[in-house]
């Protein structure tokens, strides 16, 4: 029997040193609470994320597993992070020892359903970017955990003299029904098959190899209930036990995913993992992470930087790679797609990610920016329309507005040119002509009816900033009509504000206001807001602020306004949706179309109030804790929230590369750039009360303005924050220094 290293007996006690900013990194923090946070080792922006399912709880469980239950029922290849409706969990795996029951398929039943399942303690799980360990009690099992980008490598430790199985369910879902699988055992070492299913994503094609290094005695398939001969099975109700051959060593176990076929399963497997080296896995994905996490070093209390870098952590976990090692993925429309040229992505959770994630990688992820925004208007030749909310190369439609938009427009402006801007151009036009989700009202209307839609106010203004977006671009691009039509539409925001009650409010279809009006109602999706209500619904105008001030009448009633939000009372009603969430009065952080509004201040001239704000939120609404999220994760956006405001600054408008400056809660951030440049903020005086900016330079000038420009960030140079515990009411006050 050969030694184990000494690292690797580390690693699997989870006391291994990590080096750089990883170290800091916590994945437990949103496993908790209303996070829905993905447990497990993957690499960045991987399409394999294996790890730990329990059973199904409900809401809190939408990623497959939740830090308050102490049962797995297994290890799935496939998670989501942070979203809000569940799915994934697909090739359920689970090792064990002895006889398990395949009386009854019900999921439902947890002894039944999941007859390997086992409790364990926390005690004896180790989790982290680049590796998971946990002991199962009832087997006396240990089972390891690394990851390529497209190949989970697993190491079970079985007890001695015990004859190890591998449990394989293709039953098992986090919200789908199976259509159709397949497993063969092809030979001792090898078993291929697929899973095709319909839930959230309605036609996921899911492609596996798994190969082993000891041998496997045998398969034993079942049918339902009903134990099958031979070593392959077509079913929906698919479930196989592996037998191995009896051996004085851990057994490792590689799973490959593809989108396409099982013969590039097999061939991620060749490209990514032709070795059974489990330790040195783990060190290059620990390597992958610290590289990337290493993009933004930042100076701070050793809590602070656990925070920032798991946020960093989890804003590179979506949107997850779709394609092939040799580049070949499955399209929207199903055809196959032999390398494109770009690395196709999924999972585009885009209501959320527009606002911050995708601005933010657009400063420390610029190499994968084109290869994302390739993949969206490949998505838009196959579809007809760019992603709303993409997942594993389906279109869920789910949530409001178009928002593949700004992350396009942005990218334009920000100088990426690794795609074509005429096809983006039309795929941007296009998209926002199309009649789905009252756009046809807002076609022939003007504003899209609440008697005629539901989300009506929502709706339209979501829509509103992607107009703008398209505005934007237009006009750069001597689109002298276009530009004109959708500027007019982006207006569309004040058809709703009754200046009687100063809100947006539902608008009928013979342009009389909906009664009776609550503007504390929030009816989860079943109003004229989506997952909210008329306060927070009133500032959606990140694209026109002044405009926005200007129907309130002056920048103190406007002012006057946003200070109630602020400071009323956080009561929502009956049926208010559990999305909304993080209260400080009717600001609700906990969901996304609040994000910019503490940003708001800026642009009355009183940057102070949104300093003072910002502190609260990342000093009391995110902590180093399992619920250390206030809302659902959302793919990133909540993290990117965190990134970015942590450093000092903020994207209101999601598409014209300006950045407001709130209250920096790091003493610095050095931001590496492409060329070798660095940028770096600085937070002088920088504390707990020492919230409030007292002055600032750039590059050793005096700078009055209360927002910075990606082009600062990207040329590089040094921006400092002088602070202090009062505020200098007087910094960003000017009309001229105001975003």
């Amino acid at each position: 029997m050969k030694t184990r290293t000494v690292a690797s007996l580390l690693i699997a006690l989870g006391t291994i040193a990590q080096a750089g900013p990883l170290k800091y990194v916590d994945p437990y923090i949103g496993t908790g609470g209303h996070g829905h946070t993905f447990l497990g080792p993957t690499r960045p922006f991987g399409a394999i994320q294996p790890g730990p399912n329990n059973y199904y709880g409900g809401w809190d469980w939408s990623s497959g597993y939740h830090y308050s239950t102490r049962e797995l029922i297994g290890f799935s290849q496939t998670h989501l992070s942070g979203t809000g409706c569940a799915d994934l969990g697909d090739l359920l795996i689970m090792p064990f020892t002895g006889v398990c029951s395949m009386e009854d398929t019900s999921i439902a039943d947890p002894v039944k359903g999941y007859p390997v399942s086992s409790t364990y303690d926390h005690a004896n799980q180790t989790a982290r970017p680049d590796y998971y360990s946990v002991k199962l009690d009832r087997f006396d099992t240990r089972l390891e955990i690394a990851a390529t980008e497209r190949v989970a490598l697993y190491r079970l430790t079985y007890p001695k003299n015990e004859k190890g199985r591998l449990y394989i369910n293709l039953i098992h879902s986090n919200g789908d029904r199976v259509t159709d699988s397949f497993i063969q055992k092809v030979d001792d070492h090898t078993v291929i098959g697929y899973r095709n299913s319909s839930g959230w994503a309605n036609d996921q094609r899911l492609f596996f190899a798994i190969k082993t290094d000891c041998s496997v005695d045998s398969i034993d398939l079942f049918d339902g209930n009903n134990q099958a001969d031979g070593n392959e099975l077509q079913s929906t109700a698919l479930r196989a036990i592996l037998n191995f051959h009896t051996a004085p060593k851990p057994v490792q176990v590689k799973i490959a995913i593809s989108p396409v076929s099982t013969d590039n399963a097999l061939a991620n497997i060749e490209a990514e993992l032709d070795h059974w080296k489990f330790d040195k896995v783990v060190k290059q994905t620990a390597a992958a992470w610290d590289k990337e996490l290493s993009k933004i070093n930042i100076k701070a209390d050793d809590k602070t930087k656990t925070i920032f870098y798991t946020a960093m952590y989890h804003s590179m976990i979506a949107p997850v790679l779709f394609n092939d090692a040799n580049g070949d993925y499955r399209g929207t429309d199903k055809k196959v797609y032999k390398n494109p040229g770009f690395n196709n992505y999924t999972t585009f959770s885009l209501w959320d990610t527009y606002r911050t994630q995708h601005p933010l990688l657009t400063i420390y992820q610029p190499e994968r920016v084109n290869d994302m925004i390739n993949s969206m208007l490949a998505i838009y030749q196959q579809q007809g329309m760019l992603p709303i909310w993409h997942l594993m190369g389906c279109e869920t439609q789910c949530m409001v507005g178009y928002h593949s938009v700004p992350p396009i427009v942005d990218a334009y402006f920000k100088g990426f040119d690794g795609f074509d801007v005429e096809l983006a151009y039309k795929a941007l036009v296009d998209t926002a002509m199309n009649d789905r989700q009252g756009v046809k009202f807002l076609k022939e209307m003007g504003y899209i009816p609440g008697d005629k839609e539901n989300e009506a106010v929502a709706k339209s203004m979501e829509y509103a900033i992607d107009d703008h977006c398209i505005a934007m671009m237009a006009k750069a691009l001597c689109k002298t009509k276009d530009y004109e039509y959708f500027l007019n539409r982006s207006k569309v925001y004040a058809q709703y504000f009754d200046k009687e009650t100063q809100f947006m409010r539902g608008k009928m279809a013979d342009g009389s206001w909906r009664t009776p009006f609550d503007p504390i109602q929030a009816k989860h999706r079943a109003n004229d807001y989506c997952e909210g209500n008329a306060w927070q619904y009133i500032w959606l105008v990140p694209h026109d602020p002044h405009g926005l001030i200007s129907l309130f009448g002056s920048d103190e009633a406007y002012l006057a306004k946003l200070d109630t939000l602020f400071s009323m009372s956080s009561k929502l009603g009956e049926e208010a949706s559990s999305d909304i969430s993080g209260l400080i009065g009717q600001y609700a952080h906990g969901n996304e179309p609040s994000h910019h509004t503490i940003y708001m201040y800026a642009f009355a001239g009183q940057q102070w109030k949104s300093a003072q704000r910002v502190r609260q939120v990342l000093s009391t609404l995110y902590t180093d804790q399992r619920d250390g999220i206030c809302g659902n994760e959302d793919c990133g956006q909540m993290s990117a929230w965190y990134i970015m405001s942590a450093m000092g600054f903020y994207p209101v408008h999601p598409a014209n590369g300006v950045y407001v400056i709130g209250s920096p809660c790091l003493d610095q951030a050095v931001i590496q750039q492409p060329g070798g440049k660095t940028f770096t903020m600085t937070a002088q005086n920088n504390s707990p009360e020492n919230i409030y900016i007292q002055s600032v330079t750039y590059n050793g000038k005096p700078y009055t303005k209360s927002y910075i420009t990606h082009n600062m960030i990207t040329a590089g140079g040094d921006l400092v924050f002088k602070m202090g515990p009062a505020p200098n009411k007087q910094f960003g006050t000017a009309k001229a220094d105001r975003p």
